[in-house]
């Protein structure tokens, strides 16, 4: 038995406790990688393993499924994270020689206790190699819902969902999109540095920062798309120089067109990305409130503010639906909570983690908390909602339904960015991260 690698044993863990024990990819990834020591080249190849082989289970478990003389037997938990990992470094780490992923996929079996599926790991996996050919022949195929699920590794309702909704080729590009690596964004801080400093003071061998480029809303001026490594700039962030944001979440403020001196609220703004967005705009003459109900978020939404050096907000812990909230705002953001079906590139468990259930269950948060909104608002003043999802029940038809309830007046987004029309409704913006190569954000504003 070889040695394992630290970065095939931080993979291995990570795998364990997402599947396991139910905890977020993310997080055990950090926590592990600490533990184990590692940094540099070896805590970046331990995170792609980690990171794809949880995202590609779904495939990985269909292969050893075709596999498997006893259908519907399912082997001892250690041995399917050790496949899950071996199987995918066969398919999609062209890095890797084929007889290490093999070696050490048997090796973390055995060190794992499980010596007695150590001949079977090592079968299925050279059959694996044997038929990879076939094997990703058949993994091409994506007539149907079903094949692009196994092909892409995703859920099938979910893909069934995307298909019913958008067709079977949007449905594909979007599946195929949320395994490619997120999109890497910064917004300056203008109120501390200019995005021309920005760019000479932190572009270098390990990072370039380019100006945004895209049809409106997804080019704020002070957007700097970023090539390379993020950890250059990580001092920056702290100082409050420069936040980490997409262009898609960058977009819904831009939609929303805080102006200096309006009284703003930001009804749902944990982790306060949004919040200090709409804080620069409106400057220090002007009013913003954000209510966050979670205590851990609204900490954080303060800390963001305190980090990027403004002052002028209030953060309030309350349940918007609850809560007694100041009126007669100028323009409301409800960024609601939602299925996040437009963020899965970032998040490598989320996919997994979905259901139609949770659909229903956000769905009808987001309408308590939108009826509450409309109350807010002046005369003559806006609301944008907006989510981080690629579902219809959440998106065009919940924000039609707002409409109708209260009289309010969609404004017409799509005629100002027809390439970024939602597909069910014009009047709406809808980014796709296959199109945009951003998060896949919904965006509707009414005049109230």
């Amino acid at each position: 038995m070889s040695r394992v690698t630290p970065e095939r044993q931080v993979a291995f863990a990570v795998l364990r406790r997402t599947f396991e024990d139910d905890e977020h990819t993310e997080s055990a990834f950090r926590e592990e990688a600490v533990q184990a020591g590692i940094s540099g080249r070896i805590r970046s190849q331990a995170q792609r393993l980690a990171f794809g082989a949880v995202q590609r289970k779904g495939t990985t478990d269909w292969v050893v499924a075709s596999f498997m003389k006893q259908k519907g037997r399912r082997p001892d938990p250690p041995v399917v994270a050790a496949l899950r990992l071996g199987i995918f470094e066969l398919l999609y780490a062209d890095g890797t020689p084929d007889h290490a992923a093999v070696d050490q996929a048997v090796s973390l079996v055995r060190e794992a206790g499980a010596d007695h599926a150590a001949g079977f790991c090592n079968a299925l996996l050279r059959r694996t190699l044997r038929e990879r050919d076939s094997l990703l022949k058949r993994l091409v195929l994506e007539s149907t819902p079903e094949e692009a699920a196994v092909s892409h590794s995703f859920p099938d309702w979910l893909a069934r969902l995307w298909w019913e909704e958008l067709g079977p080729e949007r449905a594909r590009a979007l599946m195929k999109a949320a395994n490619l690596p997120a999109e890497k964004a910064v917004r300056v801080n203008t109120a501390r540095i200019t995005v021309e400093e920005a760019i000479e003071r932190f572009s270098g061998p390990d990072l370039e920062l380019t100006p945004a480029a895209g049809p409106w809303p997804l080019a704020p001026a002070e957007l700097l798309i970023a090539r390379g490594s993020l950890a250059a700039i990580e001092e920056a962030t702290g100082e409050g120089l420069v936040v980490s944001q997409s262009r898609g979440s960058a977009a819904v403020v831009e939609v929303l067109d805080p102006m200096p001196e309006e009284r703003v609220l930001d009804l749902c703004a944990g982790p306060g990305i949004k919040t200090g967005q709409i804080a620069a705009r409106v400057g220090r003459m002007g009013n913003m409130v954000s209510i966050e109900p979670v205590e851990e978020r609204a900490a954080e939404v303060a800390l963001q503010l305190e980090r990027l050096g403004f002052h002028h907000g209030l953060v309030v812990e309350a349940d918007a639906r609850e809560s007694e909230i100041l009126s007669d705002f100028d323009r409301v953001l409800v960024d609601a909570p939602c299925s996040d079906l437009g963020a899965l590139s970032s998040r490598p468990d989320a996919r997994w983690r979905k259901s139609p259930a949770l659909i229903e269950r956000v769905a009808r948060l987001q309408s308590e908390i939108l009826d509450r909104a409309v109350a807010f608002i002046r005369e003559g003043g806006s609301l944008v909602y907006s989510t981080c999802t690629i579902s219809r029940r959440e998106n065009s038809s919940q924000a039609i339904e707002l409409a109708e309830r209260h009289g309010l007046t969609i404004d017409d987004l799509g005629s100002r960015a027809p390439g970024l029309a939602d597909p069910h409704d014009t009047r709406f913006i809808q980014l796709m991260p296959d199109r945009d190569r951003t998060t896949g954000f919904f965006i509707a504003r009414f005049t109230v």
